[in-house]
């Protein structure tokens, strides 16, 4: 009997570890590697040791276990405020071209960017903390109190539910119905791409997200940081 039960325990063991293992793998092949620390002498020489800060701040929160393991409208909330301290500026001030999606690492560098570059670093970090792509939604949206293209990010916590939004105009975060001046366009996430009509509904499936050009070429930089 003793030699059954120890059996027994090695076979549960066993199970666990390969449970774990498979998780772990699974995490892995859709997690995305947002920054390499090795690389942040590169960034503060760059950008000064006031970037570096910036970016190490991130990664803390990148691989906070306490983060990680929160309610996820509180990852929202965290992730929604971190962000909002960064400084607004046009493309064609801090870039020199009419529209450039930064990754979150240009973005934190250099202390500045616009509105897709905010909704594009909350999106792939709570992406990178576990929040699922089918309840995010880059939107881009015309916002009517500025009367000009807008970028948000939207989170839905069931497929039916109405949205709330992660603005850096709006520091709260707001249901979709408290947000009638948006009049949404198009949304996507990593996987696909929506026509939007209204902001509290989910939109038309139209196609995959590469074929937002400049999203393939920010994934694409994002290889090399």
């Amino acid at each position: 009997m003793l030699f059954i039960y120890s059996a027994s325990k090695s076979h549960q063991r066993s199970q666990a570890f390969i449970i774990a293992l498979l998780m772990m793998i699974s995490l892995l092949a859709t997690a995305e590697i947002l920054f390499d620390m090795s690389k942040l002498q590169y960034y503060s020489d760059k950008y000064g040791s006031s970037a570096a800060e910036r970016l190490q701040d991130w990664n803390e929160m990148l691989g906070s276990a306490e983060l990680k393991g929160l309610p996820e409208l509180e990852k929202l909330k965290r992730v929604n405020d971190f962000f909002n301290q960064m400084e607004f500026v046009s493309d064609l001030d801090h870039w020199g071209e009419m529209d450039y999606w930064a990754t979150p690492v240009e973005f934190l560098a250099t202390n500045g960017g616009d509105c897709e570059d905010f909704s594009i670093a909350k999106y792939l970090t709570l992406r990178h903390l576990g929040v699922s792509a089918e309840k995010l939604r880059i939107t881009y949206v015309k916002a009517l109190t500025i009367n000009q293209a807008h970028m948000v990010l939207t989170y839905f916590t069931t497929p039916d539910a109405e949205p709330i939004v992660l603005d850096n105009l709006v520091a709260d975060i707001l249901p979709a119905s408290q947000r009638d001046d948006l009049i949404p366009v198009y949304s996507f996430n990593g996987d696909n791409l929506w026509l939007s009509k209204s902001l509290r509904g989910r939109g038309q499936l139209v196609g995959g997200s590469d074929r937002i050009k400049r999203w393939k070429e920010l994934r694409e930089r994002m290889t090399t940081q």
